[in-house]
């Protein structure tokens, strides 16, 4: 298993500890290995296997189990065999009905560390907020990294080069277990179908009811083919009026939020920087992986600008920053980042190969009039860095270990 540091070094601090940890991102994204290396972190700390108890909700023989007083029963018996404290594994928690329930009780009837997994934005909403409120943190677990994405394939291609791996990363996505399948296209092309068909089944279709399945995968496909461009559920309805296709507001703004709960889909907001306030129309939206993209739409080559756009976009979100689309006017910047009251300013272009390109990239990152740091990413070998302005391959982008 690839030792995903950034991760443990959040939660690390949250180990053996009273508070509930939750991790929750998309299906196959990389939980269930994370409580293999939280395991193995106890572990360390002298923590014996015979005091955890593990089980994934998605596997057949726990389904008798996915009811809160079924689990509950289960772990009282199993917990009378352990000494000690125990230490609760529970995986996408969300197929147990009523969930929240049982865990409150564990809190209160056993010396336990708990740990569960959910594939469901709203896992932390609701009843959960009543019953659990001030007692948990959460951790959002993102598909790999490039910097683990180079990590895995290293391993296993030592001769690549760097650029050479980027191809694929850009041609295969982020999903942790296509690094490992990577030369086997058709193989990997299948496996990501496999996890588009369960997010959108499991977390979408069963979770809200939706019966209207073609209109759903429409909705997806337009998604999917204006990652990073501004539009409005208003946008979309038209969209599909002209397709002889009647479909309303509501509905579409109910499809696009089960898939942001679903975390296949992340919108960003525009933030005018003149008025120092949020516009509340024309969101962006970018997808969890871009290999899911290719996988089902296609096109990631063709739309290699969209591609690095969301590529920067998911690691600005694994590093923890808040971030919304800036507007000077008419002129767009791409990424207004913010973590722990610094900023950062990004502009991401596929190449920069024409003067006008140049100044459409760089002017507007000039009129932003304070001193945070501001970047111009692109595929370029060259460094075109320039009034203050930071220029980046975005291969050596995505590795610099910070960028303020």
């Amino acid at each position: 298993m690839i030792q995903r540091n950034y991760y443990m070094d959040h939660i690390r601090p949250f180990l053996d500890t009273e508070l509930i940890k939750v991790l929750t991102g998309i299906r196959r994204g990389g939980k269930s290995v994370m409580l293999e290396l939280i395991k193995e972190e106890l572990g360390i700390r002298g923590i014996a296997d015979a005091n955890c108890i593990s089980i994934n909700f998605e596997n057949m023989r726990f389904a008798h189990l996915c009811s809160a007083q079924a689990l509950h029963d289960e772990i009282l018996n199993r917990s009378k065999e352990i000494d000690g404290k125990i230490y609760l594994f529970l995986d996408e928690i969300q197929e147990v009905e009523k969930w929240e329930h049982c865990i409150n009780s564990f809190r209160v009837e056993l010396d336990c560390d708990i740990y569960i997994t959910g594939s469901n934005a709203k896992l932390l909403s609701g009843e959960l907020a009543t019953y659990l409120a001030g007692r948990y943190v959460e951790f959002v677990i993102y598909p790999f990294s490039f910097q683990e994405f180079l990590t895995v394939y290293q391993a296993r291609n030592p001769h690549a080069s760097v650029t050479e791996i980027f191809q694929e990363y850009i041609r295969l996505g982020d999903m942790p277990f296509v690094s490992q399948i990577s030369q086997d296209i058709q193989s990997s092309t299948q496996y990501l179908v496999d996890i588009y068909n369960s997010v959108l089944l499991k977390d979408v279709v069963q979770r809200y009811n939706i019966r209207d399945i073609d209109l759903l995968e429409r909705v997806v496909l337009y998604l999917m083919s204006n990652i990073g461009r501004p539009f409005s559920a208003s946008s979309i309805a038209k969209y599909f009026k002209n397709e002889f296709r009647r479909v309303s507001n509501e509905t579409v703004l109910h499809y696009i939020h089960a898939f942001e709960d679903a975390f296949l889909f992340y919108p960003v907001r525009r933030y005018d920087l003149v008025g120092k306030k949020l516009l509340s129309v024309n969101e962006k939206y970018y997808i969890a992986d871009h290999g899911l993209r290719e996988a089902i739409y296609g096109r990631n080559e063709k739309d290699l600008d969209q591609i690095l756009e969301n590529i920067v976009c998911l690691e600005l979100l694994r590093r923890g920053y808040k971030i919304a689309t800036g507007r000077i006017g008419a002129k767009e910047i791409d990424f207004i980042c913010e973590r722990h009251g610094e900023k950062l300013y990004i502009q991401v272009s596929y190449l920069l190969a024409s003067a006008e390109t140049i100044s459409r990239e760089f002017d507007v990152l000039l009129t932003i009039p304070d001193n945070y740091p501001k970047y111009v990413v692109s595929l370029d070998e060259f460094n075109m860095s320039r009034d203050g302005i930071k220029h980046r391959n975005i291969r050596e982008f995505l590795l610099m270990p910070n960028w303020e």
